[in-house]
């Protein structure tokens, strides 16, 4: 389940007044660098799996590729650390930021080109997406049921893409922007549209996460988490719905509660 993923370590854990030394599993962090047209972009910080999945769910989060037909090429190496993609036409914005960046993974680090001003002038969503808060319930259920490698190390965050009754893509990593940028990723990958969808997440609602799903016109947002003022105004007024600390059967919706039934 979690093979490849992750490390084996000695550790010394201390309950009350007794050590035990024991082999532990810990997640593997590791850098991804992403080349476009043979220039280095940027270095991501991750859990080195599904690596092509999250270049390109970065480049179309950051606004360097809308589909795949702007894809000329892609190689990835997890081992090496580093995935080359060639686009068919390279945009000013693109060749601009070319040079060396790092991402961490930790909190507030996640991206880095965009403005969220901008975003606030965007234009609201027009979907009629709708869920009963039952089925908000269960699927968040099934996205912690999944989450195999956190149960292994409490080291990951979870994503995941749903309609109206399933789960449809899953991931975990390290950095919570990179497991919707898998799950972004994966939808170019395969060609599935998402302004019919939910973004289902176990990581903090922050405003650059609610801009990722509103890039991809996603309707709806569940988080076991907390969000950010600044997400529930941009929620407001892009026409999303946010829900936060989804536990048990409880929820709490912060922007347009008419889509939870």
């Amino acid at each position: 389940m979690a093979a490849g993923r992750t490390d084996a370590k000695n550790i010394t854990r201390v309950d009350g007044g007794r050590r035990e030394i024991f082999s532990d599993q810990v997640v593997i962090e590791a850098p991804l660098t992403i080349y476009i047209n043979g220039s280095e972009l940027v270095t991501l910080l991750c859990t080195p799996e599904k690596v092509d999945c999250l270049a390109l769910g970065f480049l179309r989060s950051e606004g360097f590729i809308v589909n795949m037909s702007e894809v000329q090429a892609l190689r990835s190496c997890p081992e090496e650390g580093l995935v080359e993609v060639d686009l068919k036409e390279q945009k000013g914005l693109a060749e601009k930021l070319f040079g060396k960046r790092t991402i961490t993974s930790g909190c507030g680090k996640g991206t880095i080109f965009y403005n969220v001003l901008d975003s606030l002038r965007s234009t609201p969503l027009t979907g009629k997406l709708k869920i009963s808060a039952g089925k908000v319930w269960e699927l968040n259920g099934e996205l912690q049921k999944k989450a195999l490698l956190f149960k292994t190390t409490g080291g990951v965050h979870s994503a995941a893409l749903a309609n109206s009754e399933k789960l449809l893509y899953f991931h975990e990593d390290i950095g919570r922007h990179n497991a919707v940028d898998k799950i972004i990723g994966e939808c170019l990958f395969n060609s599935v549209p998402t302004d019919d969808k939910a973004l289902f997440t176990s990581g903090r609602l922050s405003s650059e996460i609610l801009l990722k799903a509103a890039k991809l016109k996603i309707q709806l947002i569940v988080s076991r988490a907390a969000p950010t003022s600044l997400s529930v105004e941009l929620a407001e007024a892009m026409n999303i719905t946010l829900v936060g600390f989804v536990r048990g059967l409880r929820m709490n919706i912060y922007s347009h509660p008419w889509r939870i039934h």
